[in-house]
């Protein structure tokens, strides 16, 4: 016997309300990400490529006006790494890169966690629905004091649609996380590459007073400091 979807719904309760409303959730959580990632790691190849052209041939300002300009969230990485160019050392630098860097990989998983707490709760709700349903069939049978199968079949033929249904979503759920997963894995060890390799172009190419130099002179002085203190001691002697 064929049954509507909406005569589904209503056959096991509430627990198939429930179960249908995880289902839309996951969908609409994996159609969210989809947008947010959509041609993420494409607009961030597109920016490094550029930025990378302007840093070897020496334009700063261009470069740093072309992540001003981007809609990538590569961009804030880079303009975090121009922000600290040349005011502190190189691993102050590549810290506070790489800091940047996490955050925005930590924001590409954001609500990642709905979709596999729905994988892991799914089957159980389908099975609360059908143990009721159970509990349900066999009332039926204490209120007619009947052992004929025939009045609980039905009641728990309709009990076993939350099971199956719950099993449905879980399954659903888990192939779309583990699809996200993979493919963040992905993004975020090639996001890490364009930001070594920008930061190697940064120190490389990146106009007077970078970090490098600043942390050389800095390593002069001291030294010039400790000579000079050294002299005065000497001469007090």
């Amino acid at each position: 016997m064929s049954h509507s979807l909406w005569e589904i719904l209503n056959m096991a309760g509430f627990a198939m309300w429930a179960i249908f409303g995880l289902s839309v959730l996951t969908i609409a959580v994996a159609l969210e990400r989809i947008v947010v990632q959509w041609r993420f790691i494409d607009r961030a190849r597109a920016l490094a490529d550029t930025v990378g052209r302007c840093l070897k041939r020496g334009a700063f300002d261009e470069a740093r006006s072309a992540c001003e300009r981007s809609r990538s969230p590569l961009a804030d990485v880079f303009l975090v790494g121009y922000e600290r160019l040349g005011r502190t050392k190189i691993d102050n630098l590549v810290s506070a890169v790489d800091r940047e860097r996490i955050r925005v990989m930590l924001s590409l998983k954001s609500r990642m966690w709905i979709i596999g707490t729905i994988g892991a709760i799914a089957v159980f709700v389908g099975l609360f629905g059908t143990v009721v349903g159970i509990q349900e069939a066999f009332g039926r049978i204490a209120e007619t004091r009947s052992n004929d199968m025939a009045v609980v079949s039905g009641g728990l033929t309709e009990a076993l649609y939350a099971t199956a249904a719950g099993i449905l979503v879980a399954v659903e759920a888990v192939v779309i996380y583990n699809f996200f997963n993979q493919r963040m894995a992905r993004m975020a060890v090639e996001f890490k590459m364009l930001c070594e390799e920008f930061l190697e172009l940064l120190d490389e190419h990146g106009p007077k007073g970078t970090a490098r130099s600043k942390s050389v002179s800095d390593a002069d002085d001291d030294s010039s400091h400790e000579a000079e203190a050294s002299r005065g001691d000497r001469e007090a002697a």
